[in-house]
Formats: structure tokens, sequence, C-alpha cells
């Protein structure tokens, strides 16, 4: 269930939502004349989110571009090296 604050909560208790954040690895969202208007989270989760983002947009790019002929499966290009080694090409 999200933990949901006020603007004023966050402005009269920061350092109580700060530590939530940091302990508990969990974003609060802040609301503003009762509208979500933030998310605010610890700037660890904040970098483990992006990291996992950059992967994800990765790992779409890989699978783009060997559906696009571009770049070859792992298994694929080893397979292929073995293959060199054992009738000696390499």
């Amino acid at each position: 269930m999200p933990n949901i604050k006020s603007s004023t909560d966050l402005r009269n208790n920061y350092n109580e939502i700060s530590k939530f954040c940091h302990e508990s690895r969990e974003p609060i969202f802040i609301t503003k004349n009762g509208q979500g208007d933030l998310a605010v989270m610890s700037i660890e989760t904040y970098e483990m989110l992006n990291g996992k983002l950059e992967l994800y947009r990765l790992l779409d790019e890989g699978r783009a571009a060997v559906k696009e002929g571009r770049k070859r499966p792992l298994a694929d290009v080893m397979r292929d090296i073995r293959q060199d080694v054992a009738d000696g090409e390499i």
C-alpha cells in the first residue's frame, strides 16, 4: 500500500520522511491540495530504479538488433566459435 503524505507533512516532518525513505527503500507520495504532486525517495532507491530502466532499455535495444539482423544471439556466436575451433580455423 503506498505511503501518502501531504506537502505540509513533508515540510513539518522532513527528517521522519527522509528516514522512512532510506530505511524502507520505498517512495512516499506527496499531495498538494489533496491531489498527487510528487514522489519522494532516497537517492539510493532513485539510482537503483534508474539503473533498472537503463538495463531494460539496453535489453530492448539488443532484442531489436537481433530481430533486425544487426546482431546475433550469444548462443549462436559461441556455437560458431566452437565449431571454428574444432575445425582448426582458430
